[in-house]
């Protein structure tokens, strides 16, 4: 194989494929590992969940990086993707492209399927075929479900999801497994846990209540405002995803999370206080697919990873809209 797009390549510095590179958690990862002077390939296929043109936002500056190269391709596409690592020798890939959503799986679950399981077997085959020896995976805290012990431990049982979008990624995890096992493909699953900041999704609830909050609008507050999520800043995210990079697993699941949950009436009060406006709140049934709390046990990436989340929610909604405010208005 050769470096056919002209981009540095060094021994001290890898070749890294990251898939929904473009999105929130991947444009962040994009830009810490070129900063950290890796070069970097990004697939996404833009899809229209939200509107591609944020995506687009996401990568301009590393667009103007000369170690960093788009390919708008969709892994499901398996030609597509043979027809890029033909041509480029890789040495690690982050595998986060995925359809994501509660209430959009329930809605659509066999895109759910076809993406996040049948995609991610694209992306394990094409680790086979090419001989890549390392995968780190972005998986999610709804495999949990609705367990009812907290914090939640890798080695729990996950027996109680409630939805086809955490059906998928568990699903995805087990064959990261089979592979890891097979081929000797070193991989470590990474339990997500409600990542939130700069640019993020714009359907989640701390973009999306900050919004509202900001534009006078209705809250849609689902149930009675005390179910809890295990907020995550995004760089904390960042920082145990790019840690697992530097170890040599065969295969390990790992939670990453804050381990602080909080309830949703908290979020909104704390919104509330960084944009400085009271919120409006409509209360509404409960919806099919949430679950009643997320917590994540860290002690197995705080080992493993020397994982330490530093940012508290008040600070990251902070720094979430005044992000907003700089690139949203």
């Amino acid at each position: 194989m050769i470096n056919y797009l002209n981009i540095d390549v060094t021994p001290k510095h890898m070749n890294i494929l990251v898939t929904g590179g473009a999105g929130f958690i991947g444009s962040n990862l994009c830009e810490s590992l070129l900063k950290k002077g890796h070069n970097v390939f990004c697939i996404d296929n833009f899809n229209s969940y939200y509107d591609p043109k944020i995506k687009e936002n996401n990568i301009k500056t590393c667009l103007k990086d000369k170690n960093f190269r788009l390919f708008r391709k969709d892994i499901c596409d398996f030609g597509g993707l043979e027809g890029i690592f033909d041509k480029i020798s890789i040495d690690a890939v982050f595998h986060l492209a995925a359809e994501v959503g509660v209430r959009a799986s329930i809605e659509n679950p066999k895109l759910f399927e076809k993406v996040n399981v049948a995609g991610t077997l694209n992306i394990l085959e094409i680790c086979r075929k090419f001989g890549i020896k390392k995968l780190i995976f972005a998986s999610s805290s709804s495999v949990y479900g609705e367990n009812k012990k907290t914090p939640f431990s890798e080695t729990d049982p996950v027996d109680n999801m409630i939805s086809p979008y955490a059906a998928s990624k568990r699903s995805a995890e087990i064959f990261c497994g089979a592979y890891s096992r097979l081929y000797g493909i070193k991989i470590a699953c990474m339990r997500l846990f409600t990542v939130y900041g700069p640019r993020g999704r714009p359907e989640m609830a701390p973009y999306k209540f900050t919004k509202l909050v900001y534009e006078g609008k209705e809250i849609p507050m689902f149930g009675n405002g005390h179910s809890k999520r295990d907020y995550t800043y995004v760089t904390d995210i960042i920082d145990g995803l790019m840690a697992a990079l530097d170890k040599d697993f065969d295969f390990e699941i790992i939670n990453l999370g804050d381990s602080r949950p909080i309830e949703l009436k908290k979020l909104i009060s704390v919104i509330s206080m960084v944009v400085g406006k009271d919120p409006k709140i409509k209360q509404l049934p409960e919806q099919k697919g949430d679950v009643s709390v997320t917590f994540a046990d860290i002690s197995k990436a705080k080992k493993l990873l020397d994982y330490k989340p530093k940012i508290a929610l008040e600070q990251g909604m902070k720094n979430f809209f005044a992000w907003y405010k700089n690139n949203m208005l």
